[in-house]
C-alpha cells in the first residue's frame, strides 16, 4: 500500500507538472506592468510573438480576436529573462525586447498640456541573425464614441527606416503599376464602391526586412506606410492594441508562421485550376447546356459552368425559378456527363416580401439598426432590397447553410458562389448579434464563408469545398475559397490595376485570388480608342457593337488569366464565351486555354506547396529575389510558381514591352527559347499571340497531355528543362477531389536536374522514371 501510494503521488505530481507545462505553452509567457500599461506576450511557435497592450490588465489578458487560431499558441521555443534593462523573450528564430518603464520625472510645461494619457511602451524585435527588424515607438487609445458606444481609437506606431518596403494589407486597386505601399495611407476596410475598385481588408503587412505584422482588429483600420519616418496602424474601435510579429529569412518561413496564426490554405478541387465559364447571366437551363456542349464540340477545355444571380423568383427566396431552370438535377447530371462541374451564386440578402424575411426578422437573424429593427437595403446606392443575414450569429449561419443545402445545392450543384460577402449592406452604424457593425466592420466575409464551408464538409466529408467569395479577412484562406477582385470595369485601365492589386492580395496570405476575365461591368458598345486594334473584330458585332478594341482587350486579359491561380471568364455582356469575339480572338484564346490545361500538373503541384508552407505561388518578384533592389516596387510583372516570370500586356496596340529580368539568374523567353542574362531591363516582342513570359534557368517544368477537363487522369506529356544551373521540381498529384491529401495520400515525384552532368533523374514513380527519357526536352540542346 505504501508503495502504491507513493507511485500515485508521483503520478499526480507528474500530471500536475504536465498540466502546468501545457498552460505555460499556451498562455502568455508574461504580462508586464509598465507603470499602468499592461503588456502581454505569447508565442505561436519559434518565429511568432503575439503582443497585447492595454491600460487595463483584463484587456491585455483577453485572447486574440476573430480569424486567429488560439489553439496554435506555443511558447516552448522561448525563454524569458527580465531585469532593470527590461524584459527579453528569445527563441532561435526571434528575440522580442520590451523596454522598461521610463523613470518618473516632473513634467515640463509642454508636457503638462500635451502629455499622453497612457504610460509609454517601446519594444524591438530581432531576427535569427540578431538584426533589429522592428521598432515599436508608441501606442495609443484615444477615447471617442462610435455608433453609440464609448470606445477608443487603438493605434501603434513603428519606426520606418529608409529603404524598408511594405506589402500586403489586402486588396487595394488604386495602383496601376507600383507595388510598394511605402508613402501611402490605406483605409483597410471592405468597400465595394471604392473609386478604383472594391477594397478588401486583410490586415497582414509584410516587410522587405523579413517580418510581417498581423494586426488583430476587425474595425476599419488606417494603415500609414512609411510616411514621415513612421509606420502605423490606427483602428477605429478597440480597447487594446493587439498584433502578431512573424519573422523569417524566406517567404515560406513567414507564411508558415501566418498559417499557424490564422490557418492553412487547403488544396482546392483540381477543377478549380481549369477554365471556369461564367456570365452575368445565363438566364436558362437551355443556355447553360448549349454553352457547355459547344465547348465540347469545339474541343476547348472547360471544367466548370457557373449560374449567376436572378435564377431565383425573389431575392432571398433561396429557390430556383422553374420557368428558367425546369430540371436543375437533369442539367447538372448532363454537365457531369460532359466532365464538368457547376457553381451557383447565393446571396446573403432577403427581400421583405420573400418567404423567409419574417422568420429571420422574428429570430433576430438579420442586421439591426440601433432601435433593433432589421435593416432593409442601401438607400445611398438606390439599392433598397433586402435585409442582411447576420452571419456573426452561429444559429443564423447554420440556418442559412441548411437552406442553401436543401433548396439549391441538393439539385446537383457542386459548389456555391457567395456573393456580396463584404457585405454589400455596409454595417457602419448598425448592429450584429455580437456587437456593433463598426466594431466588427471587416469580419462578415470570414464568418459567412466559413459557415458554409463547415457545412459543406459536414455534408460531404470527403469532397473538397470550393467557394467563390468577393471579400476576405484574416483566416479566410482556410475556408477553401477562391477570391476575386469584384465588379471591375471592362477597360485597359482596370486590367492594368489588377496586377499590383493581386500581388498585394496574395502577399496578404490569400493565395487563391483572381479576377473577372474581361471585366464585369456592362460592356460599352463603342470605344474612344483611335488606334487600330491588333485583333480583328470581324464576327463580334453582336457582342461588342462598335467597341472594336474590346476583342484585343479580352485576348490580352485571357493571356494574363492563363497565369493566374484561377481562370474565370465573366462579365455583363451579351455573350462571354471565347468564340463570341471574332475568329481571331477565338483562335488565340483557345490556344491559351489549351496551354492552361497543359500547365495543370505544374500549377497543381504549386497548390500542394502552398498547402505545405502557406506561401502564395503567384507572387511579387521581391519574394524570390530579395537581394535585387530593382524589384522592390515592380507591380507590373510577377512569378507564377518557381519557374515562370509573367509580364502581362495592358496597353491597347502594344506589340513590345519592357520587362525586367531579376539578377541572380539567366532567363529563357518561353516562346522563342532565347537565353538572356538577368539583372537588366529588356525590350521584348509582344505580338498579339504572345504575352511576355520567361522561364528561370534551372527550372524543371512538367507539361500535361491535352485534356478536355480535369475529371480524368492527365498523363505527363513532356518534361522541359531550362539549363544553366541545378534545379528540381516536386511533382504532386492526387485524386483532385477528396481530403485524402490531408492524410498524406497524394503521390509526390522528385524531378532533379544536374546541370554539370546534363542529367535529369526521376524518383518516386517508377512508371514515370521509365518513360522520362522520351519525355525530357532540354531547351537549347
Amino acid at each position: 500500500m505504501k508503495v502504491h501510494y507513493q507511485r500515485t503521488a508521483l503520478a499526480v505530481s507528474i500530471s500536475m507538472m504536465l498540466a502546468a507545462a501545457a498552460q505555460a505553452a499556451t498562455g502568455p509567457m508574461a504580462t508586464l506592468d509598465r507603470n499602468g500599461a499592461w503588456v502581454s506576450v505569447q508565442a505561436y511557435g519559434p518565429n511568432v510573438v503575439h503582443v497585447t497592450i492595454a491600460a487595463e490588465k483584463a484587456e491585455a489578458l483577453k485572447g486574440p480576436g476573430y480569424g486567429i487560431l488560439p489553439g496554435n499558441a506555443d511558447n516552448a521555443a522561448f525563454r524569458h529573462s527580465g531585469g532593470k534593462e527590461g524584459d527579453t523573450f528569445a527563441s532561435p528564430a526571434l528575440t522580442l525586447h520590451v523596454a522598461p518603464a521610463p523613470a518618473p520625472q516632473v513634467p515640463t510645461m509642454a508636457q503638462k498640456y500635451f502629455a499622453p494619457q497612457l504610460a509609454p511602451v517601446a519594444l524591438q524585435v530581432k531576427n535569427a541573425r540578431g538584426e533589429t527588424v522592428l521598432d515599436m515607438t508608441g501606442w495609443d487609445l484615444a477615447p471617442h464614441t462610435v455608433n453609440t458606444e464609448k470606445t477608443y481609437q487603438a493605434s501603434a506606431t513603428f519606426s520606418a527606416p529608409a529603404g524598408e518596403h511594405y506589402y500586403g494589407m489586402g486588396q487595394n486597386q488604386e495602383s496601376s503599376g507600383p507595388l510598394d505601399l511605402r508613402g501611402r495611407v490605406l483605409d483597410c476596410k471592405h468597400w465595394y464602391d471604392a473609386p478604383a475598385g472594391e477594397t478588401v481588408c486583410v490586415p497582414f503587412m509584410v516587410s522587405s526586412k523579413g517580418y510581417g505584422i498581423v494586426w488583430d482588429n476587425p474595425s476599419a483600420t488606417r494603415f500609414i506606410a512609411g510616411v514621415n519616418g513612421r509606420t502605423a496602424f490606427q483602428s477605429n474601435v478597440g480597447e487594446r492594441v493587439s498584433f502578431f510579429v512573424i519573422t523569417g529569412s524566406t517567404p515560406e518561413e513567414i507564411y508558415s508562421g501566418y498559417a499557424r496564426v490564422t490557418g492553412k490554405t487547403p488544396i482546392p478541387p483540381k477543377a478549380a485550376f481549369g477554365l471556369i465559364q461564367s456570365k452575368a447571366r445565363y438566364d436558362s437551363q437551355q443556355e447553360v447546356l448549349r454553352v457547355a456542349n459547344t465547348y465540347r464540340q469545339k474541343k476547348y477545355p472547360l471544367d466548370i459552368m457557373v449560374v449567376d444571380w436572378f435564377y431565383w423568383t425573389r431575392m432571398g427566396q433561396l429557390d430556383i425559378d422553374p420557368a428558367q431552370f425546369p430540371d436543375p438535377v437533369a442539367m447538372n447530371k448532363e454537365l457531369h456527363g460532359l466532365g464538368m462541374q457547376s457553381i451557383i451564386s447565393v446571396w446573403p440578402r432577403f427581400e421583405t416580401a420573400g418567404r423567409y424575411f419574417n422568420e429571420l426578422d422574428a429570430k433576430g437573424y438579420l442586421l439591426k439598426d440601433k432601435d433593433g429593427k432589421s435593416v432593409d437595403g442601401l438607400p445611398f446606392r438606390s439599392d433598397r432590397t433586402g435585409g442582411l443575414i447576420d452571419s456573426t450569429n452561429p444559429a443564423a449561419r447554420q440556418w442559412f447553410w441548411e437552406r442553401v443545402r436543401d433548396n439549391i445545392l441538393s439539385k446537383g450543384f457542386d459548389y456555391p458562389w457567395l456573393d456580396e460577402t463584404e457585405p454589400d449592406l455596409v454595417p457602419d452604424g448598425f448592429f450584429y448579434s455580437i456587437g456593433s457593425g463598426d466594431r466588427y466592420r471587416n469580419l462578415f466575409p470570414l464568418l459567412h464563408v466559413q459557415g458554409v464551408a463547415d457545412g459543406m464538409r459536414a455534408w460531404k466529408p470527403n469532397k473538397r469545398a470550393l467557394i467563390l467569395s468577393r471579400a476576405a479577412y484574416l483566416g479566410s484562406q482556410r475556408s477553401g475559397a477562391l477570391f476575386w477582385s469584384s465588379d471591375i470595369s471592362p477597360s485597359w485601365e482596370a486590367l492594368a490595376r489588377q496586377i499590383p492589386t493581386g500581388l498585394n492580395m496574395t502577399a496578404s496570405g490569400i493565395a487563391y485570388w483572381g479576377n473577372d476575365i474581361g471585366g464585369w461591368q456592362w460592356l460599352p458598345q463603342s470605344t474612344q480608342s483611335t488606334g487600330k486594334p491588333l485583333v480583328d473584330p470581324a464576327g463580334a458585332a453582336a457582342t461588342i457593337g462598335q467597341n472594336h478594341d474590346y476583342p484585343e482587350l479580352l485576348t490580352r486579359w485571357f493571356q494574363y488569366g492563363t497565369f493566374l491561380p484561377t481562370l474565370r471568364l465573366h462579365g455583363d455582356r451579351k455573350h462571354a464565351e471565347i468564340w463570341e469575339f471574332g475568329q481571331h480572338a477565338e483562335s488565340i484564346m483557345a490556344d491559351y486555354d489549351r496551354l492552361r490545361y497543359r500547365l495543370i500538373p505544374y500549377i497543381y503541384s504549386q497548390a500542394k506547396a502552398t498547402w505545405d508552407s502557406g506561401a502564395p505561388f503567384m507572387r511579387p518578384l521581391w519574394m524570390d529575389f530579395p537581394h535585387d533592389a530593382n524589384v522592390a516596387n515592380i507591380g507590373t510583372q510577377y512569378m507564377f510558381g518557381p519557374a515562370f516570370l509573367v509580364a502581362p500586356v495592358t496597353e491597347q496596340g502594344q506589340t513590345e514591352k519592357d520587362v525586367y529580368l531579376p539578377a541572380g539568374s539567366d532567363w529563357y523567353n518561353f516562346w522563342t527559347n532565347e537565353k538572356l542574362a538577368g539583372g537588366r531591363w529588356v525590350k521584348v516582342a509582344a505580338p498579339i499571340e504572345q504575352m511576355p513570359v520567361f522561364v528561370k534557368a534551372g527550372s524543371v517544368v512538367p507539361f500535361g497531355a491535352d485534356v478536355q477537363s480535369t475529371a480524368g487522369k492527365q498523363a505527363i506529356a513532356e518534361i522541359r528543362v531550362y539549363p544553366g544551373k541545378d534545379g528540381s521540381f516536386a511533382l504532386y498529384d492526387d485524386d483532385g477531389v477528396s481530403y485524402d491529401y490531408e492524410k498524406g495520400k497524394g503521390a509526390q515525384v522528385r524531378l532533379q536536374w544536374n546541370d554539370a552532368a546534363g542529367r535529369l533523374t526521376v524518383s518516386g514513380d517508377q512508371e514515370l522514371a521509365g518513360k522520362a527519357p522520351g519525355l525530357i526536352k532540354v531547351i537549347g540542346k
